[in-house]
């Protein structure tokens, strides 16, 4: 779960019409399953909803903009852990609320608000939820809501991107992608991190920078206390050879990961990572790109309104 400060206003259920725009993937489109859980989503908004399909080439800032001009209050990013990323970078310091549909296979930022999964009921737990504002991470220019990371995972990403266009997205072949990953480890990465002023030098497989409390929680990892904080809890793997990756992933699937044994707990509200490579692959709520070292992460200086659902 993400720090929620106290609730500004409630999303109000008697809704006019425009006020909700759902903003999906195109990709979504085309996909009779993402597409049939939209339309039981809009049924449940009725005129006061309107759909937007965008792909990466379309500047989303834009179609944002239009939409809160228009009189949106709520811009729901119908899709993933990827989608949703998007459009909250789309919309970080505007007055309009964020909701997500959940369309994807993970669906962690999602899950963190505790939004149901079927479109019919996470239609109606937007309509009825309360406006929060948030803080969310930056590496670079990039917002993220769940998690940002180096080395091992955003390889396993990549793996996995292959796999899906050979077999499918399934969650058997994610599972796969991370096993193949695994046997071409060759060796840690060699880091500097300086956070909040403080440098240390590291080798480790893997730097996860998280800002969801419920992914923590949910593999039985510390740092919930940071994201209490508003803070990055930034682990660093231990793992120095194939065999010790497997041991605490392992450890990581069984939920019996250690601080101090497995891996190292930093907070810093501050974070700047510099990579022995001067291009390094990195990875943001499952979207990868390769980047430029040194990054730098910090927290955005602008609140990001989302929609909560009222608990179950």
């Amino acid at each position: 779960m993400v720090a929620l400060p106290q609730p500004l206003e409630p999303a109000a259920p008697d809704v006019v019409p425009g006020e909700i725009c759902v903003i999906a993937n195109a990709k979504s489109g085309t996909n009779a399953r993402d597409s049939e859980a939209i339309d039981r989503a809009l049924a449940v908004f009725g005129k006061a909803a309107t759909l937007t399909h965008w792909s990466p080439s379309q500047d989303l800032h834009q179609i944002v903009e239009t939409a809160v001009k228009n009189g949106a209050r709520t811009v729901v990013a119908a899709g993933g852990d990827g989608t949703a990323m998007a459009v909250a970078q789309a919309m970080l310091g505007t007055p309009a609320a964020l909701a997500v549909l959940p369309l994807g296979t993970f669906n962690y930022f999602a899950r963190g608000l505790g939004l149901p999964q079927d479109p019919e009921a996470a239609a109606q737990a937007i309509l009825t939820g309360h406006r929060h504002q948030i803080t969310v991470g930056k590496v670079g220019d990039r917002v993220f809501l769940n998690n940002a990371s180096l080395g091992v995972y955003p390889a396993i990403l990549k793996e996995r991107e292959t796999v899906y266009k050979r077999w499918g997205r399934r969650r058997i072949m994610a599972h796969w992608s991370v096993l193949k990953t695994f046997l071409r480890f060759q060796r840690p990465m060699k880091m500097r991190l300086t956070a909040d002023g403080e440098t240390r030098d590291v080798r480790a497989p893997l730097l996860f920078v998280a800002r969801s409390a419920y992914q923590l929680e949910r593999f039985g990892l510390a740092g919930k206390q940071a994201i209490s904080d508003d803070k990055f809890a930034v682990l660093i793997g231990r793992a120095t050879s194939r065999g010790k990756l497997f041991k605490i992933t392992w450890r990581l699937i069984t939920g019996t990961m250690q601080e101090g044994r497995d891996y190292d707990l930093v907070q810093a509200r501050d974070l700047t990572v510099a990579t022995s490579r001067p291009r390094t692959l990195v990875a943001f709520d499952g979207e990868k790109s390769r980047e430029k070292s040194p990054f730098h992460f910090t927290m955005a200086d602008k609140p990001l309104t989302i929609i909560l659902p009222e608990p179950q």
